[in-house]
């Protein structure tokens, strides 16, 4: 049976005609997201193996206990990653902030959730997002994809063992600090203005235990779309304002390390999207991407990153391969 008859009868056998599906999203992943129109309607998840859907599924139990908007499960297909769920709307953050809408009470909205979502005790078996997890991910993106894709040749070990002892320096900030559920994916793409002004939560499969400054780092640092130093400012100061148990400076520097870590590594997974997965539009993204590096790499607490990078990658070469993007691509 292919995917789309598996797709029909899991439907029908919820209830849900085939005819009235249509495209909804697809992200960075192999998952894909179907509209179920009519009188009930459902977003259909469709994530074929290797995916696994049971790390949403638990999580969107969890969300939900504690209070948080995250859409209710209809029916699922753990086999074969077919999951109905509830459709939360069309009011994402992102199409808020790009068509212009004034950011500082959505980011008020996400930050009030997400003070919600860390003071809850984490769900059992979330997986760690601790310093090592970070060294390794960023270490895969950089040198596996974008060195040879920039260089046209592997990186000298030397510059891989020099960049792993700084990241880890720069990750003692993370290690030492709080843990907490950690969505790992917090942006605007990711999030949903609810009818009664709540935020909707979606796309949090991969969740894991972390440091309660990555997710903000996500939320206020958006690789995608630029957000007013003014309103990054307010939030953070929001966001510290109700969660005084953390210490304001040790916060902050545990933040510019949580932003290093993700741009450097956000930045070079642009590139194996391109390559690896047939996506160059991702590329789009790389030059926010890469200034959000250098903003991070301009603060102390990230000293450890910036002085190896500096000795293996002169800034001029930071950026997107040369001849990978389409013309026209990048803005």
């Amino acid at each position: 049976m292919n995917r789309d008859d598996l797709i029909a009868v899991f439907l029908a056998r919820n209830g849900y005609a085939p005819s009235d599906v249509e495209p909804l999203a697809q992200d960075a992943s192999l998952r894909r997201y179907l509209r179920i129109a009519g009188d009930r309607p459902a977003v259909l998840m469709d994530a074929p193996p290797p995916e696994d859907v049971r790390p949403f599924l638990r999580i969107a139990a969890h969300l939900r206990s504690v209070g948080l908007s995250a859409p209710a499960i209809l029916a699922a297909d753990e086999v074969h990653g077919l999951v109905l769920e509830e459709d939360l709307g069309d009011d994402l953050l992102s199409l808020l902030l790009d068509r212009g809408d004034p950011p500082d009470p959505l980011l008020d909205a996400a930050v009030d959730a997400l003070v919600i979502m860390q003071r809850a005790a984490p769900p059992d078996g979330l997986p760690a997002w601790d310093a090592p997890m970070m060294v390794s991910t960023a270490l895969g993106t950089l040198f596996d994809w974008w060195w040879p894709a920039r260089f046209g040749a592997s990186a000298p070990a030397a510059a891989r063992h020099d960049v792993a002892q700084a990241l880890a320096a720069m990750l003692e900030l993370v290690a030492d600090g709080p843990r907490c559920f950690v969505h790992r994916d917090f942006f605007a793409g990711n999030l949903l203005v609810q009818p009664d002004h709540r935020v909707g939560i979606i796309d949090f499969q991969g969740a894991a235990l972390g440091h309660p400054a990555y997710d903000l780092v996500s939320l206020l640092q958006d690789a995608r779309r630029d957000i007013p130093p003014a309103s990054r400012h307010r939030a953070m100061a929001r966001y510290l304002a109700a969660r005084p148990e953390l210490d304001s400076a040790q916060f902050r520097a545990a933040f510019t390390a949580c932003a290093a870590q993700r741009h450097l590594r956000v930045a070079c997974q642009w590139v194996r999207l391109a390559l690896r997965d047939g996506r160059p539009q991702y590329l789009a993204y790389g030059p926010r991407t890469w200034r959000l590096l250098e903003e991070a790499l301009s603060q102390p607490a990230a000293d450890p990153l910036a002085i190896a990078l500096n000795r293996w990658i002169p800034v001029a070469e930071r950026g997107n391969p040369f001849g990978l993007a389409k013309p026209g691509l990048e803005p």
